[in-house]
């Protein structure tokens, strides 16, 4: 048979003359003879989805136009706007006005010995099973489990960075700029920016609940530098313990390690109180608004007996992580609000903007506040005031807040990406903390599975998907579970992540 000149080998003439033609462009060689009949659109997406996994399409990269896609395909231009759509939704690519259609999420590192799209298991985990073996003893661990590469990352912790306003803090950063002394730029109040400490003070009155003065407020490089300034002071206050929650964060744990953190159980209503007075400890560390990593909500009952608790001499430290992001429940106030004499609380941009901002902020009571500034003079002289001034402007301005909306969007339909995911592939999991925040937690109905939970996380990684198990996250024995993050992949890559981990079930 007579082949027309280009034509695959492996594909006739009669076979390319479908009711779109076969168009032909030169962005990435698409050829609508590969699409299958009614589904140009998803045939579309997925090319260009593809392309930007593997590099094809580096961040920043622009699309055809719609209008000449379509000419070059020979389809309707609805197609290529529906695959547009799509691709935006899944944050893939993101529409800049007159500067068209480009790329915004990162292409995936291929797997050790593997290509960039097809994973395939090496039978061993050598590679990769001292990443999760005694972490606790490991201050890089983290460090370590963020650079090893993988197709798909479903570690928790992470927000939308594709999201990340860029054209917002740009306008801010030239607003900022442009409104500064030349003494702006020398050495600045340790505290932080007066303008940063009042938009503070601000944005927790109006989302937390919270009434402070921005005297109250001091700026610090994320919550990771908040806990150490308060690991110093309360070791020199006498303090020698102070409780955590039992799961609860490794990384705490790790900040908290000059001191004993002796493991208080964690319930269907948050922190069992008389097991925290059991021990005697005098300080605990909770995240009360979405426990990490079981995502229950301190209960009102709880909080009561917690507030007496303190009221004998206790003090809270609260992690008020990710206490923005919440779909289906109401708000849930701080316990600052509540007692803010005893609760020193911590939060940051991390989970809302982008952990490489650094920025947080601390709430400590009126005795610490002193120890807290000194400590934080001596460390850094302050964190760096023009990063400062820029999240000021977006959180006066209605930015942040805008910002906050959509996120939550893109995020709720990320968390029904990942369950209708586990429904499918994992149906024996039980899922803990879907209600709010960035990640949720499964565990395995008994039976389901037998074996260790670093095992499937190893076995995992080595197939390209990363996860946390919940083991990481425990100091006493527990039912084996992994810790999963959607926040920050596209519905896509979390169906797919979540069919390996049932695979490998």
């Amino acid at each position: 048979m007579n082949r027309s000149i280009g034509s695959p080998p492996h594909r006739s003439i009669t076979s390319v003359s479908t009711a779109h033609e076969g168009g032909v462009s030169d962005f990435l060689q698409l050829d609508t003879g590969d699409a299958p009949r009614g589904g140009l659109a998803d045939w579309l997406a997925r090319e260009i989805r593809d392309a930007i996994a593997d590099g094809r399409l580096p961040v920043g990269g622009r699309l055809p136009a719609t209008r000449t896609l379509a000419a070059d395909l020979r389809v309707s231009r609805g197609v290529v706007t529906e695959a547009y759509r799509r691709l935006t939704e899944d944050g893939h690519v993101a529409g800049r006005g007159r500067g068209g259609t480009v790329v915004v999420a990162v292409p995936h590192a291929p797997t050790p010995g593997t290509g960039a799209s097809t994973p395939a298991r090496t039978g061993t985990h050598e590679g990769y099973v001292g990443l999760f073996a005694a972490p606790h003893d490991d201050l890089g661990v983290f460090d370590a489990i963020r650079a090893a590469p993988a197709r798909i990352d479903l570690s928790p912790g992470l927000p939308d960075l594709a999201a990340f306003p860029r054209a917002a803090w740009l306008r801010a950063e030239r607003s900022v700029l442009a409104g500064l002394a030349p003494s702006d730029f020398g050495y600045g109040d340790p505290r932080g920016t007066p303008a940063l400490r009042t938009a503070v003070a601000h944005w927790l009155s109006r989302n937390r609940g919270i009434r402070a003065d921005p005297d109250d407020v001091m700026i610090v490089n994320g919550t990771a530098q908040a806990l150490r300034l308060l690991v110093d002071v309360l070791h020199a206050d006498g303090v020698r313990e102070v409780a955590v929650e039992e799961p609860g964060s490794l990384g705490v744990r790790q900040h908290l390690r000059p001191l004993g953190t002796p493991p208080v159980p964690v319930d269907a209503h948050g922190v069992r109180v008389d097991a925290l007075r059991a021990t005697g400890a005098r300080a605990v560390l909770l995240t009360p608004a979405h426990q990490f990593p079981t995502g229950v909500v301190l209960g009102g009952e709880r909080r009561r007996e917690l507030m007496e608790w303190a009221r004998d001499g206790g003090l809270v430290i609260e992690d008020d992580y990710d206490a923005e992001h919440r779909y289906d429940r109401p708000a849930v106030p701080a316990l600052r609000a509540l007692l803010p004499e005893h609760v020193c609380y911590a939060g940051s941009v991390s989970k809302l903007l982008a952990p490489a901002l650094r920025l947080g902020w601390l709430l400590a009571p009126p005795g610490y506040r002193d120890a807290l500034l000194d400590a934080k003079r001596l460390t850094d002289l302050g964190t760096a005031a023009l990063p400062q001034l820029v999240l000021a402007h977006l959180m006066e301005s209605g930015d942040l807040e805008r910002h906050l909306r959509l996120i939550r969007r893109h995020h709720r339909r990320r968390r029904d990406a990942m369950i209708a995911a586990i429904r499918t592939h994992l149906p024996t999991a039980v899922v803990h903390g879907a209600a709010a925040g960035l990640h949720l937690t499964i565990t395995f109905q008994e039976g389901a599975y037998e074996g260790s939970d670093t095992a499937l996380a190893t076995a995992a990684l080595e197939q390209g998907v990363k996860a946390h198990p919940l083991s990481w996250h425990t100091q006493l024995p527990h039912a084996p579970g992994l810790v999963l993050g959607y926040a920050a992949s596209t519905p896509t890559e979390i169906a797919q992540g979540v069919s390996v981990l049932g695979r490998l079930l």
